[in-house]
């Protein structure tokens, strides 16, 4: 099995238009709603000033086929809200990250690697930090076969901890 490589990385404050779908596919859904909204702006033509990114929002569950799917992505600080698209600010924070693919990655599904990713954290000098996990697709508009994520678990350092 190929063990995870991990990199710590912060993210800086940040404002993000922002779009959720609940549904039996809220990928799809939501970043139908995203596109349509970022892509005549231009925001796509350049991943690198304003990164997409995502998370379950609310996560699946045995008990319900639907669930929910939230899309991100960085915006300008004037940019206002329309539509189904609501601005968020977000404050940015210290993350644990690693990359796989969205299909076949031999380290297993992503869920996998998500469990993978948060072990890594527990056998480490940090702890997990409540709040959204975000997955960054390098190329949100490449075909889903080709798709590779990055993805952000929070973390904070652990009482104790120096560095």
């Amino acid at each position: 099995m190929t063990e995870l490589d991990v990199r710590i990385e912060r993210l800086g404050p940040m404002r993000v238009a922002a779009t959720r779908a609940i549904s039996r596919t809220p990928e799809r859904d939501a970043w139908d709603r995203l596109r349509s909204w970022a892509e005549p702006r231009g925001l796509l033509a350049d991943l690198e000033e304003h990164p997409v990114y995502g998370f379950n929002n609310p996560n699946p569950s045995p008990e319900r086929e639907d669930y929910g799917y939230e899309f991100w992505i960085r915006v300008d600080p004037d940019t206002e809200a329309e539509g189904e698209i609501e601005v968020k600010d977000f404050p940015g924070g210290l993350y644990a990250v690693t990359t796989c693919k969205l299909l076949g990655d031999p380290r297993g599904s992503v869920p996998e690697i998500w469990l993978k990713l948060l072990e890594w954290v527990k056998g480490s000098e940090y702890k997990w930090r409540e709040t959204h996990e975000l997955e960054q697709s390098h190329d949100p508009l490449g075909v889903e076969e080709d798709v590779v994520l990055s993805l952000f678990l929070p973390i904070e350092e652990s009482h104790g901890s120096s560095g």
